[in-house]
């Protein structure tokens, strides 16, 4: 079997904190060829084009009631709602996958209409663009190359539960995750790149989605229900790992 890598890049909206991470598969040996952090748009591409599989931390879309409700705004023909309580703003600003994955796994992601992780989203509309001149598509319900992941979500969905390893606070715990994952995987070679796992979450994120990554290419995720598909292929969808 030719060598297969696949990419997990967790996305910033600053190159400088967005981790990069690339495995390598081979006579199955899975081997994490490189992991930094510091991920340009270049690096996001050059790690992208050549995988058979990339999951990418950041929504690939927003939710579709957000986009008719601007739409509507600026076209000046919005219909109004009944009410503008919490159930009308939820609809609005969460996607359909949003609140699967609060369904499956008890966690709810950041809204992309209504947080900070617009501002990576952005970026990630910009480098799908550039992927597209390239002539690799990118449906947004990440039946391409590059599909979108939620590391925490794949921990909670790992039996992990609720893991508070972000950031310098995190980094004893952070530590311990990566003892734990690769006692999990025993399938994986971290070449020595534990330390830089353990020292930064965007490094650790971006391992965790390039595994996840791995388990769509493997059939081993959670696709959209029927009754989803339309949506996903609209707002996007986050693969979650099925669990073990």
């Amino acid at each position: 079997m030719a060598p297969r890598l696949i990419a997990g890049i967790d996305l910033a909206a600053d190159p400088r904190r967005t981790g990069l991470a690339v495995l390598r598969e081979e006579r199955h040996v899975v081997r994490i060829d490189d992991v930094h952090v510091g991920a340009s748009d270049d690096d996001v591409l050059g790690a992208i084009i050549p995988a058979s599989k990339a999951g990418v931390d950041v929504p690939f879309g927003w939710p579709r009631r957000f986009v008719d409700l601007v739409a509507g705004h600026q076209a000046g023909d919005l219909e109004s709602p009944a009410d503008t309580g919490p159930a009308w703003r939820r609809a609005v600003l969460f996607r359909e996958t949003d609140l699967e994955v609060r369904r499956r796994v008890g966690k709810t992601p950041l809204s992309v209409a209504a947080d900070k992780i617009a501002y990576p989203a952005i970026r990630w509309a910009a480098i799908a663009a550039r992927l597209r001149e390239q002539d690799i598509p990118t449906p947004l319900d990440g039946s391409g190359v590059a599909c979108e992941v939620y590391p925490g979500a794949a921990l909670a969905a790992w039996g992990f539960g609720a893991q508070r390893y972000k950031k310098a606070a995190g980094a004893l715990v952070r530590g311990e995750l990566v003892e734990e994952l690769s006692a999990r995987w025993p399938w994986l070679d971290w070449a020595g790149h534990e330390g830089v796992c353990a020292a930064s979450d965007d490094a650790l994120d971006a391992v965790i989605a390039a595994v996840v990554a791995r388990e769509v290419l493997l059939g081993r995720a959670v696709s959209p229900r029927a009754e989803l598909a339309a949506a996903a292929a609209d707002e996007g969808w986050i693969w979650l790992p099925t669990p073990e």
